[in-house]
């Protein structure tokens, strides 16, 4: 946890929710397919319809928020949520089930662009890699925390033990709303006010506008390919490589999670200013690299412990190019964005998760479970390709920050933090 102050109690929040999360990830699937009666392929139909759905939420939710104020959208977001993760419980069908879960993407995508708007007006610019580290640190801990539950009800497997799942997850997103409750009320509102007041020309959503920011997200987005790796690309690579060793998986999973908590918050350390933050993201690509070279190699025919061994090997790497990618593009995302933006652009950037959970699972299933070692060795290659190009896009958009910050004077009296 962060030190005591805005930090923790974000921190607890985060938690809380992370918790609901590890329950509803572990669960959800088994419950719509097994106990709704959804067909796997209107399932995977559903959830990519959501998240695409979803991705489009960031940018206006964030806009509202530096216009508004981003802790009272905070709370009510939260609880929409709840609400919505509540719905799941009478859904027998799949229309409802796409309306709803559409619903819970757009909601899930709008909130993460919100409190990060609300981390950037309680927390200091030199300070917030290190609080958004300690934040993934607690997120790991809380899916993992959620997971363990989750287990507890896949064993019993009745319906009652997954209703219990989503109520839990509910009443996980209602405390973190009463946990948000208890933060100030942010700077954000008086500031955004007298921007306007100053300059009523400034396009709504600028980030649209902003080919830098853009190109920076983009090129994001191809590192968090990396995303579906753990959760599809290698328990099916394992199943139809390695059938006896699809206990792995869950192992590689723990092993993700426990690093992450243990070790992100001393990998942002590394990060200081801009250009250490596109070293360190350069690295992460090389490594992300040489982790699908690893995973390549496991297809050579090797006695079982030699493949376990080159899995495990492939794991930590992915797992060490994954705390230095997000230490890296946290800093860069909130950087380069115009300060009066925040919540706008960080929306933006945060289209990346959503792409990469709405694209990436075909994507990753092409290459590695049909193409094999060639389409993990073409993933490596993007990913050190998008590691390179981060520096330079990097510069563009540092060298055009004074540009695109044009026309926000901000009034004696009112912070610019």
């Amino acid at each position: 946890m962060p030190p005591p102050g805005a930090a923790r109690t974000l921190a607890a929040a985060q938690l809380s929710n992370s918790i609901g999360d590890g329950l509803y990830y572990t669960c959800s699937a088994l419950y719509f397919t097994h106990v709704v009666g959804l067909p796997a392929t209107r399932l995977g139909l559903g959830l990519t319809l959501a998240w695409a759905v979803g991705s489009l939420a960031g940018v206006p939710l964030g806009h509202l928020a530096d216009r508004r104020g981003p802790r009272n959208l905070a709370v009510l977001l939260s609880l929409v949520t709840a609400a919505v993760v509540a719905t799941f419980l009478v859904i027998d069908s799949f229309v409802p089930f796409v309306l709803v879960t559409c619903l819970y993407a757009t909601v899930q995508s709008g909130l993460a662009a919100v409190r990060q708007a609300l981390l950037a007006d309680l927390v200091a610019p030199a300070e917030r890699t290190g609080v958004l580290a300690h934040l993934q640190s607690t997120l790991n801990a809380g899916l993992a925390v959620g997971a363990a539950l989750g287990g507890l009800a896949l064993s019993n497997g009745t319906r009652p033990a997954y209703l219990a799942v989503f109520a839990v997850d509910a009443l996980g997103f209602l405390l973190a709303a009463l946990i948000l409750l208890r933060l100030p009320a942010p700077r954000t509102t008086a500031r955004a006010a007298a921007h306007r007041r100053e300059d009523g020309t400034e396009p709504r959503l600028a980030v649209l506008h902003d080919r830098p920011y853009v190109l920076l997200m983009l090129i994001n987005t191809v590192l968090l390919l990396r995303l579906p790796l753990l959760s599809l690309a290698l328990p099916l690579w394992i199943a139809t490589r390695f059938p006896g060793l699809t206990w792995l998986a869950s192992v590689l999973f723990v092993l993700n999670t426990g690093a992450v908590m243990l070790f992100q918050v001393r990998t942002a350390r590394a990060v200081t200013d801009l250009p250490s933050a596109a070293r360190l993201v350069r690295h992460a690509g090389g490594i992300l690299l040489v982790s699908c070279a690893v995973f390549a190699a496991s297809a050579a025919r090797l006695p079982a412990w030699a493949t376990v061994a080159i899995l495990l090997a492939g794991a930590v790497l992915q797992v060490i190019g994954e705390m230095q990618h997000s230490a890296g593009a946290w800093h860069i995302g909130f950087d380069l964005a115009p300060p009066h933006r925040i919540g706008q652009y960080q929306g933006f950037f945060g289209t990346g998760v959503a792409v990469a959970r709405t694209l990436g699972p075909t994507l990753v299933t092409v290459l590695l479970v049909t193409w094999g070692v060639p389409g993990w060795l073409l993933l490596g290659a993007l990913f050190l390709g998008a590691g390179y190009a981060m520096a330079p896009a990097t510069r563009w958009a540092e060298r055009t920050l004074p540009v695109r910050s044009i026309g926000v004077n901000v009034p004696s009296g009112v912070s610019s933090n």
